[in-house]
C-alpha cells in the first residue's frame, strides 16, 4: 500500500461526514460516538497537513482542500462498489455453471447436440465446454471431464459412461460409387485396399488406427493407395462427409450423423475396444450446478 496513503478508517469517516452532511448523523452512520468522528476528522487533516473543514460555519462545510478531497473520494468508493458487484456477479455465475472438458470430436459431435435437453430442465445453469487436442484434464477452472479410455485416472473419480464401436463409414455418395457392384465381401476387400483413408493424427495411443482395424480383420493395403491426414477427427469427419474417402466411425462420434444419414456404414465388421467413455469427477467435490450436469449426464445411460 502507499505509504502516503492515511488510513482507510479515516477516508471512510470522511465518507460518511459528506455523504451525511453532519458529525451527528455520521456517527450514528457509523455507530460511533460524534467525538469519535470528530477526533478522526482532526487525525486525517493532521495526516495531509491541511484542513478539509471550515469550522467556522454550521454545520461545518468543506474548505477547498476537502472538496478535492471528496471528489477523489467519492470516486474511489465508486469503483469499488462496481468492484464489489463485478465479485459478486462472478460468484453468482459460478454458482450456476459448470465447466466440462473433451475432446473436439466429443463436443462437436455428441455433446453439444444434447445439451439442448439438459438446458430444457436446468435452464439457470450455464454449461461451458473446453475442448482439448489430446486427453482432457483439470486445468483451471475445469469441473469436469469426459474421457476416453481404461478409466483408471489418478486425478479424480471415474465413472463409465458408454462403450464405443468402430467401423469404416462414408458418405452415401462414396458408398454407391464404391460398392457399385460385385459381391459385398468381394468388394469391400477391394474398397478396403485401394479406397482412400482418412486419418486422424493422435497421439492418443487408445484410439483405434487404421493399420490396427484392418489387421485386425485380416484387410491388406495397396501400397499406392491415397491417404489423407488430418489434425483432428472434426476435420477428418468433415472429409467424410464431403465424400473424400472413409472414416473409422465411432458410433460416440459419427452416430448421430449415420442416425441422420449424412454418413452410412460401409459394410465392413466392427470392432468394439476394451475402452469406454467415462465421466471423471475431482477428488474435490463438485458445485451444485456440477453436480446436476454429472446427475444429467450419468442419466443419460441409466
Amino acid at each position: 500500500m502507499d505509504r502516503s496513503l492515511p488510513p482507510l478508517r479515516l477516508l471512510a469517516v470522511f465518507e460518511a461526514f459528506v455523504r451525511t452532511g453532519s458529525v451527528q448523523r455520521a456517527a450514528a452512520d457509523l455507530n460511533v460516538t460524534q467525538p469519535a468522528i470528530s477526533q478522526s476528522l482532526r487525525l486525517l487533516e493532521a495526516h495531509l497537513g491541511t484542513a478539509l473543514l471550515d469550522r467556522r460555519s454550521r454545520p461545518a462545510g468543506l474548505t477547498a482542500a476537502g472538496e478535492i478531497l471528496r471528489g477523489g473520494v467519492d470516486e474511489g468508493m465508486g469503483r469499488i462498489a462496481r468492484a464489489l458487484a463485478d465479485v459478486r456477479e462472478a460468484g453468482r455465475r459460478r454458482d450456476n455453471a459448470v465447466t466440462i472438458a473433451c475432446t473436439l470430436g466429443t463436443a462437436t459431435y455428441w455433446l453439444m447436440p444434447r445439451l439442448a435437453a439438459f438446458y430444457e430442465a436446468h435452464p439457470a445453469i450455464a454449461v461451458n465446454v473446453q475442448t482439448t487436442a489430446g486427453l482432457p484434464g483439470f486445468q483451471h477452472g475445469v469441473d469436469l471431464v469426459i474421457r476416453y479410455g481404461h478409466g483408471r485416472w489418478p486425478d479424480g473419480i471415474s465413472t463409465r459412461l458408454f462403450a464405443d464401436w468402430v467401423r469404416p463409414v462414408c458418405s452415401p455418395a462414396a458408398r454407391a460409387r464404391l460398392l457399385a457392384a460385385g459381391d459385398l465381401a468381394a468388394t469391400l476387400a477391394t474398397t478396403l485396399a485401394s479406397a482412400p483413408l482418412l486419418h486422424v493424427e493422435s497421439e492418443d495411443s487408445s484410439w483405434l488406427t487404421w493399420p490396427q482395424y484392418l489387421g485386425q480383420h485380416g484387410f491388406a493395403r495397396a501400397g499406392n493407395a491415397p491417404e489423407r491426414r488430418f489434425p483432428n477427427y472434426v476435420l477428418a469427419t468433415q472429409a467424410a462427409l464431403a465424400g473424400q474417402g472413409l472414416l473409422l466411425g465411432w458410433e460416440s462420434n459419427a452416430g448421430d450423423l449415420i442416425r441422420e444419414g449424412r454418413l452410412e456404414e460401409l459394410g465392413a465388421p466392427p470392432c468394439h475396444p476394451a475402452e469406454a467413455f467415462f465421466l471423471t469427477l475431482p477428488v474435490g467435490g463438485l458445485s451444485p450446478a456440477g453436480e446436476a450436469f454429472r446427475d444429467w449426464l450419468v442419466g443419460q445411460f441409466g
